[in-house]
This record gives structure tokens, sequence and C-alpha cells, in this order.
């Protein structure tokens, strides 16, 4: 393993982190002479996009392991078919070798087009709070000139207030597809990293016949009610627009 400042860097846990994630066939990490991860190469298949594994293994990253790693050091290639299963037969086969694939710094831009959905964006969360029936929350989104409420209501405990506001803002997203996908809760945490406080959440929804995990997360800044609602944006607003 590699070793920054007096510690080990979890090289071997990351990449095997990394091979959990929806659709990965075979990652690995690089690390520098100073023990900082320069490169991070991941080889998918076609299940997930790859902007949304980028993300994905982001947040796995830092929610898991504390790595902050930028996402112009990610690189995903993609495969389909016999190739793909033979790689997923052989995924944990040691030293098996990756693809070269470019630098997102060195990859050619798509043509860029015109999204038919438009992103939403935070405007407010209420919080309302009972002796009798624990905590309400309520979440305002806006997509330009219109407004999508959720509510959704739980006891008052640091990670129940986590998720009732990630459920409060679930249902007002849901309001805003048009299309009815299916959404779902899976999950919310606040983690420690870099003397800060994030809220990480995780969400599952459809693609075809396929499942698929979208991960967000938000420094805890205006309260975690807040993060909570802006780490499921972080997650969804990429859903939204698809």
């Amino acid at each position: 393993m590699s070793s920054i400042a007096g510690s080990v860097l979890p090289i071997e846990r990351a990449e095997e982190l990394l091979l959990t994630l929806p659709g990965v066939l075979n990652a690995r990490v690089i690390a520098g002479s100073n023990g900082e991860v320069t490169e991070v190469h991941i080889l998918t298949t076609t299940e997930v996009s790859p902007k949304q594994t980028v993300r994905n293994v982001e947040s796995a990253l830092l929610a898991n392991l504390g790595m902050r790693v930028s996402h112009k050091k990610i690189s995903v290639a993609t495969s389909e078919g016999p190739a793909a299963e033979a790689i997923r037969a052989a995924r944990y086969t040691p030293g098996l070798a990756m693809p070269a694939v470019p630098s997102p710094d060195e990859a050619p831009l798509p043509m860029p087009t015109r999204s038919t959905k438009r992103r939403l964006y935070f405007e407010d969360v209420e919080v309302r709070r009972s002796r009798a029936s624990g905590m309400s929350c309520r979440v305002t989104l806006r997509n330009g000139e219109d407004v999508y409420v959720g509510e959704a209501q739980g006891l008052e405990t640091d990670r129940l207030r986590t998720e009732t506001a990630a459920r409060a803002t679930i249902a007002a997203v849901l309001q805003a597809d048009a299309e009815g996908r299916a959404l779902a809760f899976e999950g919310a945490r606040v983690i420690d990293a870099f003397d800060r406080q994030f809220v990480f959440v995780a969400l599952t929804t459809r693609f075809g016949r396929e499942s698929a995990l979208l991960t967000g997360s938000a420094e805890i800044r205006d309260g975690i009610e807040t993060a909570s609602v802006l780490a499921v944006l972080d997650a969804t607003n990429r859903w939204v627009e698809l």
C-alpha cells in the first residue's frame, strides 16, 4: 500500500469498494510518489452512464474512506457483450490490466445538446417539532415558475432528521418527474471528513430492467436538514434531466 503523512492510503480497499458500484467491471487506483491519488481508471458496462459512474466513485470514496478525489482524475471506459462478461468473470484476478483510457482533460467533448428538462433548485425547508409526533419536514423545490412541495415525518434524532429531510425532498422530486419513474430512498448518513461534516445519501431508480444507485453529498453548513435536501438534489438533478 502507498503511504502519506505517516498513514496508509487504502488503495486496495478503495479498489475493492469501487468494484461494488453498479456496472463497474474493474477499477484501478494509482497513487503518486507522495501518496496522493493521481488517477482512477474505471471499466463499466453501459447500464450506468459515465457521468453517474464518476459521481458514484467520488461519493463512495469520500463516504467510506474519507478520500476526496477530483472528477478530473477519474476516467471511465465502457464495455459490453462477451468482452464485458469475460472481464466480469476475471474482475477479482490480481494484476488484471485495465485498458488504456483517456483522461477527462484529454477526451474530446461531445457536441452540446439542449435538454428538454431543467434542474430542480432548492427554495426552502421548514421543520416543525412536536413532543407528541416528533418532527415534520416540508421541502420546497422550484423549476422555473413551477413549485414542488414534499413532506415527511420522523423522530427527533440526528440520523432521523437527516432521513426525514431526504424523504421529503424525494417526495418533491417525484412530483416534478412527469414520467412517473421510480425513485426509492436507501439511506442517509452524516460523515466526518477533512474536519468537516457531510450528509451522504443513497437512492435507487430503474433504467429499463436494471436498477441503478444514485448518490449525492453536501457539506453541513446551514443545518442537517438543508444539507440533506442539497445531497438529494446532488444525486437526482442529473436523473431529472435524463
